[in-house]
């Protein structure tokens, strides 16, 4: 691949961050929680409705973390990382839009529909970021990786402006109307934009080991599976990181599904949920640029570290929050470090994983964030029905930032990026690439 190529297959995988990112702050972080809450769960007592939304968060990402390995190992043998991405697209759109038909007191409804397309967004970016390593060269892979973050945030941040003024600036009576137009506006903007990277992006170049041509690809995949799974402790310093960023992640996913729905119940207002989200969407772009930088000056482990400190401190400052401008400045604090920890997060997990079975590792990788997506907003829930408040619920988000920086000072980068070049030197002189 030539260097035009190179440079053309990069903007056309970040601009799938900029796809489905429109997903992530109009359906999971602002309109529709505060729908969920104020008018499909409008006929729930008291504080039921963050309760089952927190509930609904935790199945849809069961359902990813079980599925996630079983086809990253498919996909790797298959050749088919691109296909497996188009299907969960689909999915993700296909609930998406379904939204537009939930109503007053619809909250199963909703929930099931965003189950469809939480699903969907979850196993789709499997896929995708078993495309970075092959995307990106080792050297540029923090800076691709927080380049499609960053787009996605501007992606994500301008259909939520669009949505914002549709919903606000309609009259009263047709608040509900503009707002289910917004999810399929979600719909119809995701499919679009994931165009470019299925046109662009080249499907990477399978492996087939000796005895597995002509086998079931399900049962190839399978017995894969079960030897990445006994194999993967040995790859000391990777499965080192997948656990401390289980636990961190835990903590970072918990705020970013349900800061709305936790200030709606402290009483703050829409106005200020909706604008704060809104605006960490484009205060988040030139910081996630700014933690790409930082990794090549500092590392990327100890720009981890700082994004985990903000997140620490936003958990203590959470807890006391009562005022509608805690929620902004609040809001901020994020935006700073969301995209950079996410983004250096995959990238370093990216450089330790074999090549050739980048989706498989990324399926894991998969398990591990969605395994805290499921724990963060299951234990937020249960806290909150047990004392009745929420507060309680934000403050022990501290324990998993702690414990996960722990275990990520363990971690070295080097041995691990060596591990992933050996396994991957012993793949290719047991098999033989093939389109």
């Amino acid at each position: 691949m030539d260097e035009k190529q190179h440079k053309r297959a990069i903007w056309a995988w970040t601009f799938y961050d900029w796809a489905n990112s429109a997903f992530a702050t109009t359906i999971m972080a602002a309109v529709l929680p505060v729908y969920y809450a104020s008018v499909a769960g409008a006929t729930l007592p008291g504080n039921l409705a963050t309760v089952y939304w927190a509930y609904t968060t935790s199945i849809s990402l069961l359902i990813a973390a079980v599925l996630s390995p079983i086809l990253g190992a498919v996909a790797d043998f298959t050749g088919g990382k691109k296909r497996f991405l188009t299907i969960f697209m689909l999915l993700g759109v296909a609930g998406t839009a379904l939204l537009y038909f939930v109503r007053t007191g619809d909250w199963l409804m909703a929930s099931i529909f965003f189950i469809l397309g939480d699903v969907g967004f979850a196993g789709s970016l499997v896929f995708y970021d078993a495309l970075l390593p092959h995307v990106a060269r080792p050297d540029e892979i923090d800076q691709v990786s927080s380049r499609g973050y960053a787009i996605g945030y501007l992606g994500g941040g301008l259909l939520l402006a669009i949505n914002l003024a549709m919903i606000m600036l309609a009259p009263p009576e047709l608040t509900g109307l503009m707002t289910r137009l917004s999810f399929l506006s979600v719909a119809l903007w995701w499919f679009v934009f994931s165009i470019p990277l299925l046109r662009i992006v080249q499907e990477p170049p399978r492996r087939i080991q000796a005895g597995e041509l002509g086998v079931n690809p399900v049962r190839v995949s399978f017995q894969r599976l079960a030897h990445t799974f006994r194999e993967i402790t040995h790859f000391r310093d990777l499965f080192l990181f997948l656990v401390a960023f289980w636990f961190y992640n835990d903590g970072i996913g918990t705020i970013i599904k349900m800061a709305t729905i936790y200030g709606a119940e402290i009483g703050i207002g829409q106005t200020t949920l909706i604008g704060t989200l809104l605006m960490v969407q484009f205060v988040g772009i030139p910081f996630a640029f700014l933690f790409g930088w930082l990794a090549k000056r500092i590392g990327t482990k100890t720009s981890i570290y700082i994004s985990l400190l903000v997140y620490t401190g936003i958990s203590i400052a959470g807890f006391f929050m009562s005022q509608e401008w805690h929620f902004w400045a609040l809001g901020f604090a994020v935006a700073t470090v969301q995209g950079g920890s996410q983004a250096l997060s995959r990238s370093l997990f990216g450089r330790m994983v074999p090549r050739s079975k980048s989706a498989e590792f990324f399926g894991f990788f998969s398990v591990s964030e969605k395994f805290a997506g499921i724990a963060g907003p299951f234990v937020f829930g249960v806290v909150g029905q047990i004392v009745g408040h929420s507060r309680l619920s934000i403050i022990s988000l501290i324990i998993f930032f702690v414990i996960g920086a722990a275990l990520l000072t363990r971690v070295n980068e080097q041995e691990g990026i060596r591990a992933a070049e050996a396994e991957e030197t012993s793949l290719i002189a047991a098999s033989m690439p093939t389109q």
